[in-house]
């Protein structure tokens, strides 16, 4: 059922204190429930695949072509429609609906979301450039990249050129986020640290794609616990 992934919001952080007095931050995301708009086969489209809807949207928002595609579904109008890829279809059915209880035994997840968007940036703030020199006959372009390309051999500016420019707002996937709790209750899902965006940004998470096999911070409590009743038991 991990093939799929959920969409959610990032609420913002907060922490999570345990019985040894650890205290670990967290970040709070509150999930959408899924619904199968569409099971796709592979007679149909040469891959089997399941098309799910999350959020709400006003039907007055649609196109006359996506009213039609809700309507022949029998299904509500989904604000975000994703297609997933899975090996088998016949644990999904047309206007079934799932949650966070898909991760239920599942450790790790794997997050993409949008960066904060810094707006126009220098080379300096974007890249970390020296800039030029403060002196010996440099005025006004302090903090400028300087030559940017007339010394190599076409005389040209190669495209992807370290540059001023657009500096964040951009899509990227942080790997092996450990849970640490998830309240299925109010489908919050708190996660082991920080993650890409602003309050509000959406959020698509998946199980760990990466085989992992370091330890969750419940467990690392238990194992020190453990280590520290060993040597008490030597000394009698």
């Amino acid at each position: 059922m991990t093939e799929v992934a959920l969409i959610g919001k990032k609420i913002g952080m907060t922490r999570e204190f345990y019985k040894s007095g650890q205290s670990v931050p967290v970040t709070v995301v509150k999930m959408e429930k899924a619904r199968v708009i569409q099971v796709i086969k592979k007679d149909q489209r040469g891959y089997d695949s399941v098309q799910l809807g999350f959020g709400k949207i006003k039907n007055s928002k649609l196109t006359k072509s996506m009213k039609g595609f809700y309507a022949k579904k029998n299904t509500e109008p989904k604000k975000i429609l994703k297609e997933f890829r899975v090996k088998n279809t016949e644990n999904f059915k047309e206007g079934n609906e799932f949650g966070l209880e898909i991760f239920k035994e599942v450790k790790f997840v794997d997050i993409r979301s949008k960066t904060i968007g810094k707006g126009f940036a220098g080379v300096m703030k974007k890249y970390n450039f020296a800039g030029l020199r403060a002196t010996h006959g440099v005025s006004v372009s302090h903090r400028s990249h300087g030559s940017t390309g007339q010394r190599q051999d076409p005389g040209k500016v190669f495209k992807g050129k370290k540059m001023a420019g657009h500096m964040g707002n951009k899509l990227r996937t942080i790997q092996n986020i450990e849970i640490i709790k998830s309240d299925i209750e109010n489908n919050l899902l708190y996660l082991k640290g920080s993650i890409p965006g602003s309050k509000n940004t959406e959020v698509l998470v998946k199980k760990a794609k990466k085989n992992v096999h370091k330890l969750t911070v419940n467990e690392k409590i238990e194992a020190a616990e453990k280590a520290k009743k060993i040597p008490e038991k030597k000394k009698k």
